[in-house]
């Protein structure tokens, strides 16, 4: 009697099926970890970056901004987006939307600029950038010329970052010149047909004089600049110490007038 032939078509082919299915499994677990694993560096990486931009943002000093809000001469109002200084008897039609340092409170800077509002009738737009830092804030110039509907000849400006972010602005046709605070362009602005005004600080240890004049080239050959003799990085505003930043040997009082007359005087020659 010849033995059954047996029915099963061998172990190597019984578990086959078995074992590719268990392969795609684990790929798939491999992958669902990698992906959750990347989801969670990117939630913690944002985190960061808003714990780090809120943290440590050196705030306006009371005495200088008690002197704006106390000015009968400077009508102060607050948006979502921005602060906006006006001359209370009456506008020139010129405007500056002006972009803050980075990590700077944009209210640090309205006593330096409230100087120019009352002797140049300038109407002032300090921003209020993304997460403190210019460079995170891509929001259109109209965003902020709209609040200012009179004004019919804008100009822009910034202080140290503020005055990168402004660099990228006054490239565009509808601005009529550039202001910079102790700041310095990373865009080539050199062809275009702006007026800029560059003030520094000879004591500013963060946007040096070398800094400045190492990326002079990337400005018009006609810019103006003007090195204030004892100001430091952080007298362009008025918000206390800045870590790194050189010492001062100007009163805080004086810069504003200088400030005040430069910017004057730039706005007059157009």
């Amino acid at each position: 009697m010849r033995a059954a032939e047996p029915t099963s078509s061998g172990p190597h082919e019984t578990h086959e099926p078995s074992s590719r299915a268990h392969r795609v499994v684990r790929r798939r677990r491999i992958l669902r970890f990698l992906v959750i694993s990347l989801a969670s560096l990117i939630v913690l990486a944002a985190v960061g970056i808003l714990v780090w931009a809120n943290v440590g943002v050196m705030q306006a000093e009371a005495g200088p901004l008690d002197k704006v809000r106390t000015n009968p001469a400077v009508s102060l109002h607050e948006t979502p987006e921005s602060f906006v200084l006006s001359p209370t008897d009456g506008a020139s039609g010129t405007g500056l939307v002006f972009i803050p340092g980075a990590k700077v409170s944009a209210d640090a800077y309205l006593y330096k600029l409230s100087g120019a509002v009352v002797a140049s009738g300038l109407t002032v737009v300090v921003t209020k950038p993304i997460l403190n830092l210019a460079f995170f804030d891509q929001r259109p110039l109209t965003t902020f010329t709209n609040v200012a509907p009179d004004v019919d000849t804008w100009f822009v400006g910034g202080h140290s970052l503020g005055g990168v972010r402004a660099c990228q602005y006054a490239a565009q046709a509808d601005v009529s010149g550039l202001i910079l605070f102790g700041s310095y362009c990373a865009n080539d602005l050199a062809d275009v047909d702006t007026r800029v005004v560059s003030l520094s600080g000879s004591t500013d240890q963060l946007s040096t004089p070398e800094k400045i004049m190492d990326a002079a080239h990337l400005l018009p050959t006609f810019t103006t600049f003007f090195p204030i003799d004892g100001a430091n990085h952080a007298r362009f505003g008025d918000y206390g110490v800045q870590p790194g930043d050189g010492v001062a040997t100007l009163d805080s009082s004086v810069v504003r007038d200088v400030i005040t007359a430069e910017v004057g005087s730039f706005l007059r020659k157009g």
